[in-house]
């Protein structure tokens, strides 16, 4: 099928201008002012944006986590994610202790195939990490998995030693593979969990405030310290406080490749949203928590100045009722995680772009052309270009919208954002040449996402 936008404002994370697109199959063919070319479907896209498809690099979909398992799926989550503008993810496979990284993989790849509804790619969340694990971190890179996550927080379960981490960083050295780092100091915040817990403390907001922002930061510096002293760069993943932004901030000022993403919560939401009556504050439980308000503006600012390259949602969504309510009592027991995955280039483009704070062209880069530079999937997505997978999205920026569990697509039975008015929002979306959403109706369908072989870090960053 071959497909003609017309008369829309191209804006991408380098330029804005005015042209047409012709889509021939999967990629985009031609770029220019009043095309006159047939085509099977055209698009008039006058007075709206037309943007490259957003990428989110960090989804926990169909994810085993504290006796239950996230609730949406690879098909509920990226048809929900296309709905809100977004036509690639990436996703987690984990390495359950004293398994082989390649069971986790294939275990990944079963639960994505036949039901992925745009492109996914895969991380490795590395748990283990023999001398013969390093042969298939090599394999995997070969094979387009090219990123790997470590945890220093929840001991016994996820957390590895700094040896560890840093015979990872190593190889990744070597093979030009990334390691993105969840960064807190785990030993540490379970010693404040136990002692809140043996005092009684056991409400949802201890999950915050038994995990303070020195803990991030600590961690961060270190998880930077290590990278260095393997000559690797870094990725901090979901990074929330000001604690941790300023120790990325000045590794960056001495030159060294430390990168990070945060997320919309830690943008939009704060410890003043955690004061709601009985359980619901189980809702805002993920980790790192929420933090106080005054950190959202010194991470806009690290968005701005570019200290912070990307913003993701890490959507881990356990419902309410069933899930959540397993930690009634005990907040240690409350899945951790939270839905996202939707609302990710409304809430960026509203309170971003709207708001003054970043232009429309940082809006994009953040949302769509870092994380394609950063996890080796530009040119081919990231961008509007001839060559390039056509993953478009037509932007309407009028368009107003009220956030609600009511109304979004994922399968979760809240949302963190309800009731927010957003201004900006799909008009179409477009995967590989394919108009999966349209006037608010899903066109698409399970298993027509195709897995993501991607390039390693710095192919297209640098």
């Amino acid at each position: 099928m071959s497909l003609l936008i017309k008369n829309g404002r191209i804006i991408t994370a380098e330029q804005d201008y005015s042209a047409d697109i012709y889509i021939e199959k999967d990629k985009i063919k031609t770029i220019g002012l009043s095309l006159d070319i047939q085509a099977d479907k055209i698009i008039d896209a006058k007075g709206k944006y037309v943007i490259p498809g957003g990428i989110d690099v960090h989804t926990h979909l169909d994810m085993p986590f504290g006796g239950t398992t996230s609730v949406d799926n690879f098909e509920t989550g990226t048809r929900a994610a296309a709905f809100g503008g977004t036509t690639s993810i990436i996703d987690f496979a984990i390495q359950a202790k004293g398994t082989k990284m390649r069971t986790a993989l294939d275990t990944w790849w079963k639960k994505a195939e036949g039901k992925a509804t745009i492109d996914y790619g895969l991380h490795m969340i590395v748990t283990d990490l023999l001398e013969a694990d390093l042969g298939d971190m090599g394999d995997m890179v070969k094979e387009g998995v090219t990123s790997f996550k470590l945890f220093m927080a929840y001991p016994n379960v996820l957390l590895v030693d700094d040896a560890t981490i840093f015979r990872a960083m190593k190889h990744t050295a070597d093979t030009g593979a990334l390691v993105c780092m969840h960064a807190e100091n785990g030993g540490v915040i379970d010693l404040i969990v136990q002692k809140a817990l043996a005092e009684g403390k056991t409400a949802p907001i201890y999950h915050a405030l038994t995990r303070p922002t020195s803990a991030e930061g600590e961690a961060v510096n270190r998880a930077i310290a290590l990278s260095q002293m393997a000559g690797a760069p870094v990725y901090i993943v979901h990074l929330s406080s000001n604690d941790a932004l300023e120790k990325v901030a000045e590794a960056r000022d001495h030159g060294l490749p430390a990168f990070a993403e945060t997320c919309p919560q830690y943008l939009f939401l704060s410890l003043d949203d955690m004061n709601k009556p009985g359980f619901e504050d189980a809702k805002l439980v993920f980790t790192p928590p929420l933090r106080e308000k005054w950190h959202q503006e010194k991470l806009w600012a690290g968005i701005k100045k570019n200290t912070l390259q990307i913003v993701s949602t890490d959507h881990c969504p356990f419902c309410f009722n069933e899930q959540k309510e397993l930690g009634k009592g005990d907040f240690t027991k409350i899945p951790n995680g939270g839905p996202g995955i939707e609302h990710r280039m409304q809430l960026i483009y509203d309170g971003g772009v709207r708001a003054g704070r970043i232009t429309l062209n940082r809006w994009i880069e953040i949302t769509s052309t870092a994380p394609a530079k950063m996890f080796g999937m530009f040119p081919r997505k990231g961008t509007i270009a001839p060559g390039s997978d056509a993953d478009i999205v037509i932007w309407d920026p009028e368009k107003e919208y009220t956030i609600s569990a009511k109304t979004h697509h994922m399968a979760v039975d809240y949302s963190m954002y309800e009731g927010k008015k957003v201004k900006g929002n799909t008009d179409t979306v477009i995967s590989r040449g394919e108009v999966i959403v349209e006037q608010d109706k899903f066109l698409g369908k399970p298993g027509r996402g195709n897995f993501v072989k991607r390039d390693t870090y710095g192919t297209a960053w640098n």
